[in-house]
């Protein structure tokens, strides 16, 4: 257990939850290693927040703001993630959690014990990509979370970052037909990559993603980010 978990936390945020205000608590640390991903000093580096001080700060924020959001990273490897959020709950947060949905077992846990309120599902490759665009074998874990969530009542989102190097128009479909044999229905984002920052891989420009490509679907509306 990192003694200081969290590595920075945003104050105010009106575009992380739907239609909430919240604040951000970016958890250091991952068990991915997506050559995309623009956060490699949360991912490698180490936390400089304790839990009890981030407690400090959200209870000057009660009243003030509606949600937390549990980002990283990924928030959901910590050891104490659920007393953690259980904390927060009990202080009359909303919360949100942003996860790769690599830890179904503490999904489970959370949506048994009424502990999260909406989740953003990060949807990485298919799985015959998975390994080569996040570094793991974690497709299996990935897919049980998302099938716990889609048997629960919360409400939560797919979502798919988007690097021409990486992900083809073919594959998007591909994802687009898996959440359709899933049953999924409702948003999935995909997020165009982010040319021009810090990335843990070394990765060449990407070119926007040809939306006439992308095939429709009666029940999942896609939503282009960035």
């Amino acid at each position: 257990m990192l003694a200081k978990p969290i590595c920075n936390i945003t104050p105010f945020t009106l575009l992380d939850y739907p239609n909430k205000s919240a604040c951000i608590l970016w958890y250091a640390g991952c068990n991915m290693r997506c050559l995309y991903c623009y956060n490699p000093e949360i991912v490698l580096g180490k936390g400089a927040i304790t839990f009890s001080e981030t407690i400090s700060f959200l209870k000057k924020r009660k009243g003030l703001l509606d949600a937390v959001v549990f980002s990283g990273g990924e928030c959901l490897i910590h050891k104490n993630i659920v007393e953690q959020i259980k904390e927060v709950k009990a202080l009359g947060f909303l919360v949100k959690i942003d996860t790769n949905g690599s830890n179904s077992k503490v999904v489970k846990q959370l949506l048994n014990n009424n502990l999260i309120d909406y989740v953003a599902l990060d949807f990485k490759a298919t799985k015959y990509s998975y390994n080569a665009v996040t570094k793991s074998n974690l497709f299996d874990e990935f897919e049980h979370s998302l099938e716990l969530l889609l048997a629960s009542t919360i409400q939560f989102e797919v979502r798919t970052t988007y690097h021409s190097e990486l992900i083809s128009d073919a594959e998007l479909n591909q994802m687009m037909h898996f959440l359709e044999l899933k049953k999924y229905k409702g948003n999935y984002y995909i997020q165009h990559f982010q040319n021009n920052v810090e990335t843990l891989g070394n990765l060449t420009p990407s070119s926007k993603i040809n939306s006439s490509k992308i095939e429709n679907s009666q029940n999942i509306r896609v939503v282009f980010r960035n």
